[in-house]
């Protein structure tokens, strides 16, 4: 998995940036430091010229790359799920079973994260509690129809999909494929909230709970 990862690059939609990160020193540091900060701060006060500070460059340098702090969690969070496509694809590509196979996935999507070593600029682990805590934010606006139609969610909606067509492999005739997918990507994230934050509010307390919660959901619907 992680020589398989080393040689990949995330594929982002170039509307989100002005300039890709990727392409430099500065640009990465930008994208690594800012994990830290939201992770730390919150979304809300993380600021362009509080990253500017703490990479010790401008903070017109930061607009280079980035056109506004949504657009760069529109980044982040479209980093994490090509990340997480990027596994469920490797993990998932040998397995003929569907059954067999849509548990891996669930697995995949659903686990507590461990640091990904592939990625040095990237803390994959606080990057997932970023994708937990500030999703939603990404999506929750005035302008997320227009942003949908320029294809800003189309890393997440692909991922969806994939999950989608292997319950259709192990349930012809399940009515809500589309619908228990994104199910279990939105619920993942809620119930690792919930298991932060409310724990009274969950069932899911241990690390692999909310995978053993998804894995009997989808399978006491499902008619494999």
């Amino acid at each position: 998995m992680e020589q398989l990862l080393q040689s990949v690059k995330i594929g982002i939609n170039q509307k989100i940036y002005v300039k890709d990160p990727e392409s430099s020193d500065l640009g990465k540091r930008i994208v690594e430091r800012s994990i830290l900060m939201i992770d730390e701060m919150g979304f809300e006060s993380f600021t362009f010229k509080k990253l500017g500070t703490k990479i010790g460059s401008n903070e017109s340098s930061i607009y280079r790359y980035f056109e506004n702090k949504h657009k760069l969690l529109l980044y982040l969070t479209s980093w994490y799920w090509g990340w997480l496509e990027y596994q469920l694809v490797f993990s998932t590509n040998s397995i003929a079973n569907p059954k067999t196979k849509l548990e891996k996935a669930i697995e995949i999507v659903t686990k507590t994260t461990v640091e990904d070593s592939a990625f040095s600029h990237i803390n994959e682990v606080l990057l997932n509690k970023i994708v937990i805590n500030e999703y939603s934010k990404s999506y929750l606006t005035k302008e997320v129809d227009t942003e949908n139609k320029e294809g800003y969610f189309g890393i997440y909606k692909r991922l969806v999909t994939r999950i989608s067509q292997m319950i259709k492999l192990v349930d012809a005739k399940y009515g809500y494929p589309s619908s228990l997918a994104s199910t279990i990507l939105e619920g993942s994230l809620h119930q690792h909230f919930l298991k932060d934050h409310f724990s009274s509010l969950t069932d899911c307390h241990e690390d692999d709970d909310p995978t053993k919660y998804f894995l009997h959901l989808v399978f006491t619907s499902l008619k494999s």
